[in-house]
């Protein structure tokens, strides 16, 4: 066989292992405890909705993929997708509200409408609502 072509296989196998390796190490990559990370915002949940809602291209800006530490009363709770729970926080607009899931919770009974809490997440955006994802609580009353 050719030189160039032994050294194109060797290289070519190299690089296929490589991506393996990457995708695994990713794939397994688990997310941060957002409890212990020190937030980037600490907002209640009226002004992270109205932020939005005034501008929400500055707001997006400002806030997608940042840890936020968000305070206010639930609304609603609701089992979501994959072992999730998703808690509603009210705001001043009747219509709008800020969510948060929580991974790995499967007792939704854990949190209660009407209680104030004060959790962590990370915002993904604003569709009609305030998202926020991979929440995990710092203190419910």
């Amino acid at each position: 066989m050719k030189t160039h072509l032994k050294i194109s296989l060797i290289v070519i196998t190299v690089l296929f292992l490589t991506g393996i390796a990457a995708g695994l190490y990713f794939y397994n990559l688990k997310s941060a405890n957002l409890a212990k990370v020190k937030p980037d915002f600490i907002v209640s949940a009226s002004d992270l909705q109205k932020s939005f809602e005034s501008d929400e291209k500055a707001a997006s800006a400002k806030y997608i993929n940042k840890t936020i530490e968000i305070k206010g009363k639930i609304s609603s709770v609701k089992n979501g997708e994959n072992n999730t729970v998703n808690v509603t926080l009210e705001t001043e607009n009747a219509l709008l509200s800020v969510i948060g899931t929580f991974p790995g919770i499967t007792d939704s009974s854990v949190f209660k409408p009407g209680e104030e809490i004060i959790f962590r997440g990370q915002c993904s955006g604003f569709l009609m609502d305030v998202l926020l994802n991979n929440c995990a609580v710092v203190i419910s009353k």
